[in-house]
């Protein structure tokens, strides 16, 4: 069973620094693609960030040049940095693997306060 678990969430005051961490385990093979999503209240999910097994990288143009996707060797652990961080930021950031299916994680909350 593959399971994605992220963590490093919290809260954080405008200007700070955040690193979430997503974890995959099971039976994954041929990874192409991991990227971060986020949700706001109200609002539809929206892709922060993506990396291919190619290394090519996409971010939304609202967070270019604050974060940056990586990942470990085996693509079973992927980052984000998340720089300068701004209140609009707050929302819930989950993970997303995809092999030959895709797989998302439970998500883990992002605060940032003003």
């Amino acid at each position: 069973q593959v399971r994605l678990v992220e963590s490093g969430g919290g809260l954080v005051q405008a200007g700070g620094s955040l690193r979430l961490s997503c974890v995959a385990s099971g039976n994954i093979f041929s990874i192409s693609t991991v990227g971060w999503y986020r949700q706001a209240p109200g609002k539809q999910r929206e892709l922060v960030a993506s990396l291919t097994s190619g290394g090519n990288e996409n971010y939304a143009d609202s967070v270019k040049g604050r974060f940056a996707i990586s990942r470990a060797s085996a693509m079973n652990t992927v980052y984000l940095q998340m720089n300068s961080l701004k209140p609009e930021d707050t929302a819930v950031y989950t993970c997303r693997v995809v092999a030959a299916y895709q797989y998302w994680g439970q998500g883990t909350q992002v605060t940032v306060s003003s």
